[in-house]
């Protein structure tokens, strides 16, 4: 297959299977992300100027401020996609798994470690340029699915996806950064949108920035965990697991 039908073919296999689990999805989305906001909008609304700090510090609070404006947005992503591949691991013969099942199988605490990491090496290498920041996203974008799909600690995961990506940098980069810039942009214009209809308040701030990564946010999941399981299955004999849409 050519490199142009791999990556029409990963976009199909999103596609079908948000479409076919979407109520599950968003619900799901939800319990994640609405704690979250809160994060993202004490991010937006913390003024540096109102810090009594030196210019030199001011400087580096700014600079730290822009790297975690840049990155909240992807905290809770590795987590979900982490939710999202227990739902597709499943084989054909098999019931896909419900919501209540997925909570009792998460592995919680690899997860959050993963996700923390991988935003913060993200950010410090946005702050080294953009560059750094893209290729840091690219090959550590896989570690979230495969704490669930092959039970690794946080550095195993972060290992695994690196070994993933490599030999498969473009598959994984024309995949997961279109997803991510086009969700952002959309996130935005949403976000935007409810401010208009709410105001600026810090509620408004809240609901705008939880709504728009309840909508968007499963797409980058979904893509990271379809990616995964594919390469995983490249990668070994065994016959690559079957993905199917989740149970509400």
């Amino acid at each position: 297959m050519s490199f142009r039908r791999r990556v029409v073919a990963v976009y199909g296999r999103i596609w079908r299977t948000y479409r076919g689990s979407a109520p599950a999805i968003l619900l799901l989305a939800a319990v994640v992300f609405l704690p979250l906001g809160l994060l993202d909008a004490l991010t937006t609304n913390v003024e540096i100027d109102a810090l009594n700090v030196t210019n030199g510090i001011k400087v580096a609070a700014i600079l730290v401020a822009v790297g975690a404006v840049t990155t909240t947005g992807l905290i809770g992503e590795v987590f979900f996609s982490g939710a999202i591949a227990i739902s597709l691991s499943h084989r054909a013969d098999e019931h896909p798994p419900g919501l209540r099942e997925i909570a009792g199988r998460l592995n919680y605490g690899r997860l959050i470690a993963v996700d923390l990491i991988f935003v913060a090496t993200i950010v410090v290498g946005l702050l080294l340029g953009a560059l750094p920041g893209l290729l840091a996203f690219v090959w550590l974008g896989l570690a979230g699915p495969v704490v669930e799909l092959e039970g690794r600690s946080a550095r195993g995961a972060l290992l695994r996806s690196v070994r993933l990506v490599r030999g498969n940098f473009w598959l994984v980069f024309w995949v997961l950064v279109p997803v991510e810039l086009l969700g952002e942009a959309i996130s935005e214009l949403l976000s935007a949108g409810i401010h208009a209809a709410a105001g600026e308040s810090f509620v408004a701030t809240w609901l705008g920035e939880a709504a728009a990564n309840i909508a968007l946010s499963p797409v980058f999941a979904l893509a990271a965990a379809l990616l995964t399981i594919q390469l995983i299955g490249e990668r070994r004999s065994d016959p690559p697991v079957h993905s199917a849409p989740m149970t509400a």
